[in-house]
């Protein structure tokens, strides 16, 4: 017997599940309706809750190229002239001066000290040249070898050769070496004439002596002279890295090729600052070749010192701008003075060629070669004048002379 239930008759059970349904769809609606107005009332008390929408940036894309590029390089160019490279390393005995008391009677006695006597002492230097031949002659600077008492060179792969100078120009500061014949690398010589401004070029060479070093850059600027540098200058400018110990080493374009010998670099403080100054190879390689033929570089000569025309004289003369050499000394019985030529001349021609200026002048007469005839026109007293001059041999008493001229101070020789 069951009891404690109570038995309820719930009639049709359809009706039952219609009534909960209609009950939970009216909740539902209820909190639609109560979620719209809370959000309407939000929008109006806080409007700044509706943002505008983002702008889009609009950009161009297009696909990677398909083709390659080759990535540039001077590997080849370093590979076919660096092995010609060589470090050169020089010594020489020089005589350490006494201390300024040493010899005075009344301080002598203080300074007994052989410390304080003169001393010999050995100076050393460092430098790079080229070997141009297999018969073992090697291009350098002067400055570089000048008054050594032993010449050592270096190749790349470390072989170490004694050197002997052949012979030196001072008046474009090159030297001549030669080490023994043997299997030696020698360097492709290219063409100074072809260079433009722009041209990429390659300098090589030993610089602080840390070892045999490729810098790169271009040609700035071509035939600067009037440095102060040398009595005859022609140089190739770069912007390729030239340091102290780079003198003498080779500058070569993008192929291999030898194009100049670097030489100085202009600086405040004697490091690089992007302009370096190279002896362009056909000079170098007609040098050479003289001094290894004849031991000595020959050169025209007249017997005349000059100075460029001042400005105020040529609009008195009527002439132009940079043009002509006035004349402030005739050498006696000199190929000048038995041509004719006076103090206060002024050239205006030489073979038909204008003077512009003393540094042409200088390089036209000593491109001649000795006993060749000069036509030379000028102006004396206002009036022109034609003579012929014949060309003699330039004297070594004078190029020696002429190569102690001042440099420029921020001129520095590598």
């Amino acid at each position: 017997m069951i009891t404690g239930w109570r038995v309820v008759d719930l009639g049709d059970s359809n009706l039952g599940r219609k009534s909960v349904l209609n009950k939970h769809s009216l909740y539902i609606f209820q909190m639609i309706a109560l979620g719209l107005a809370l959000a309407l009332g939000l929008v109006f008390i806080f409007p700044g809750l509706i943002g505008k929408p983002k702008p889009v940036v609009e950009v161009t894309q297009e696909a990677p190229p398909t083709v390659k590029t080759e990535r540039v390089s001077y590997a080849e160019a370093v590979a076919k002239a660096a092995p010609a490279v060589v470090n050169i390393y020089t010594s020489k005995t020089i005589i350490r001066e006494s201390h300024p008391l040493y010899n005075d009677p009344l301080f002598k006695p203080f300074f007994r000290d052989p410390r304080f006597a003169p001393r010999l002492d050995t100076q050393t230097s460092l430098g790079s040249g080229v070997i141009i031949s297999s018969q073992g002659y090697i291009l350098t600077s002067n400055h570089v070898i000048a008054d050594a008492d032993e010449i050592a060179v270096q190749l790349r792969s470390g072989e170490q050769l004694k050197a002997q100078a052949i012979g030196a120009d001072p008046e474009t500061d090159l030297a001549v070496l030669k080490v023994a014949e043997g299997a030696l690398p020698t360097i492709v010589v290219g063409s100074s004439a072809d260079l433009r401004v722009g041209d990429v070029v390659l300098a090589i060479g030993n610089p602080f002596g840390v070892g045999q070093t490729v810098t790169q850059g271009i040609i700035s600027a071509t035939g600067r002279n009037q440095l102060g540098l040398n009595t005859f200058e022609d140089f190739i400018q770069t912007d390729a890295a030239i340091n102290p110990g780079n003198s003498g080493g080779a500058l070569v374009n993008a192929y291999g090729q030898l194009v100049g010998i670097n030489t100085a670099i202009f600086s405040r403080s004697g490091g690089s600052h992007g302009i370096g100054f190279a002896i362009p190879v056909n000079l170098a390689q007609d040098v050479m070749t003289q001094i290894i033929e004849q031991g000595q570089v020959v050169r025209g000569w007249l017997g005349v010192e000059g100075i460029d025309i001042p400005a105020a004289l040529s609009v008195k003369l009527g002439l132009k701008a940079h043009t002509g050499v006035l004349l402030t000394k005739v050498l006696p019985e000199g190929p000048a003075d038995i041509a004719g030529l006076e103090k206060d001349d002024v050239l205006l021609e030489i073979d038909d060629t204008a003077v512009r200026d003393v540094r042409g002048a200088l390089n036209r007469i000593a491109r001649s070669k000795p006993g060749e005839k000069l036509n030379i026109r000028g102006l004396r007293a206002g009036k022109h004048f034609e003579v012929q001059a014949t060309v003699s041999v330039r004297p070594l008493k004078v190029a020696n002379g002429n190569t102690k001229q001042s440099a420029q101070p921020q001129t520095v020789p590598q």
